[in-house]
């Protein structure tokens, strides 16, 4: 009986921890897209052609902080239920450099607009 009672906890615990990972991962996943969003009206933002890139670039790198942040912390709550192995520091590292991974991606992207011919 004793067995049978730590099973069923065990599978109940399981499950709310499924749930959990589930939850925070959703939750990453808005918070990428908000920011995301966000460069993206940096990106089309009256007057931002006449920028050069350096300045686009350090007005990317300076843009949406709190969806920024927002993102971080969601991303950094997921990887932390979905790997509670790892150490605090490499989740940090990968949620930091999937944050410049979307800035160089709109950098990539204005640069490329730019040197479209209109």
């Amino acid at each position: 009986m004793r067995m049978m009672l730590a099973l069923v906890l065990a599978l109940i615990g399981s499950s709310a921890l499924a749930d959990d990972v589930q939850d925070a991962h959703r939750l990453a996943l808005q918070g990428r897209d908000s920011y995301w969003n966000c460069l993206a009206g940096e990106y089309t933002r009256p007057g931002v052609r006449a920028m050069s890139a350096q300045d686009f670039t350090a007005n990317i790198a300076s843009a949406c902080p709190s969806e920024r942040q927002n993102f971080r912390v969601t991303l950094l709550d997921y990887l932390s239920l979905q790997f509670p192995d790892s150490q605090a520091d490499a989740n940090l590292v990968t949620a930091n450099r999937a944050i410049e991974l979307a800035q160089k991606d709109v950098v990539t992207a204005f640069v490329h607009r730019k040197a479209a011919p209109n």
